[in-house]
């Protein structure tokens, strides 16, 4: 995110940046035998595709114009968007309805807490706006790192991702968990232009982390929700683990984040034994009341 760039102008970059990733094949063009001087699609095939003309396209791309709803859906089926690329290009056009900016809690209530402490050996973390870490159980502490220890600043999933040796280690798959932080981020991006906290966090990630910075300029979108998380941990070993994650019914920005295994598997004994082995207090970080783990 630039203090210099308009969603305007945004939004004719991750055009640009779209189909420069897409190749006549896919979308169904031949091979018209030109020389090709950049990789992608051209500008006025992705014209034809969305059946406008190349000169409107240019001045969509080039920030001149903006789109209407019409134009959008074209492109959408023209670059072949999924659906979190679609809701990014409509946020970015100002044709999606905003959802509201209340500032998410920087606390949880009590009972969530009880509930994340009720998953035993399961890790369980609560996510805030811009990935904030808001709460977590002591099975996500024995995974990951005892987030007590840290300031509330420093307890961002996604900073901690880029710029925490340990956490880089511990992800098998850390390129991939990469992306797709440096993706959820741009689609926060792209519903709060003006949200300082998050220009804070991107222009430190920005200067701090080569690779986030590539994967940041490239303007990959995503809003995965599910997946398969592979680490690999100094005591127990490998771990490969399915991840769930859910938004509060109270505020679409916090997140509920849950690791499985499946019963009586290898890598659930592994958490068993992690969680047996935890010596961390009660309240994970710091000994006291709920509150003391949280922000």
């Amino acid at each position: 995110m630039s203090d210099t760039r308009t969603p305007r102008s945004e939004l004719g970059a991750f055009l640009k940046a779209r189909r420069a990733e897409l190749t006549p094949a896919q979308v169904g063009l031949g091979d018209d035998g030109t020389v090709r001087r950049v990789p992608g699609l051209r500008r006025d095939e992705v014209a034809r595709l969305a059946a406008m003309s190349t000169g409107y396209y240019t001045r969509i791309e080039q920030g001149r114009l903006p789109a209407s709803a019409t134009v959008l859906a074209s492109l959408v089926r023209a670059l072949r968007l999924d659906g979190a690329q679609r809701a990014y290009l409509y946020e970015l056009a100002g044709q999606a309805p905003a959802a509201p900016r209340r500032r998410s809690a920087r606390r949880v209530r009590p009972s969530v807490q009880r509930m994340l402490d009720g998953l035993g050996h399961l890790p369980a973390l609560v996510l805030g706006r811009h990935d904030d870490i808001l709460a977590w159980n002591a099975a996500a502490a024995a995974l990951y790192r005892d987030f007590g220890e840290l300031t509330a600043r420093e307890r961002n999933y996604v900073r901690l991702l880029f710029l925490d040796p340990v956490m880089r280690d511990l992800h098998v798959d850390w390129e991939d968990a990469g992306r797709i932080s440096a993706a959820r981020l741009r689609m926060a991006a792209a519903g709060n232009p003006d949200d300082s906290r998050l220009a804070e966090l991107v222009g430190e990630l920005s200067v701090r982390s080569p690779e986030f910075r590539e994967w940041w300029s490239g303007r990959i979108v995503s809003d995965t929700a599910h997946g398969t998380k592979r680490y690999r941990h100094p005591l127990v070993g490998p771990l490969t683990l399915e991840c769930d994650t859910w938004a509060s019914p109270d505020d679409p920005h916090v997140m509920f984040v849950v690791l499985t295994a499946e019963a009586d598997s290898r890598d659930d004994e592994a958490l068993r034994i992690l969680a047996s082995w935890n010596t961390a207090p009660a309240q994970p970080g710091t000994a006291g009341t709920p509150s003391d783990r949280r922000p």
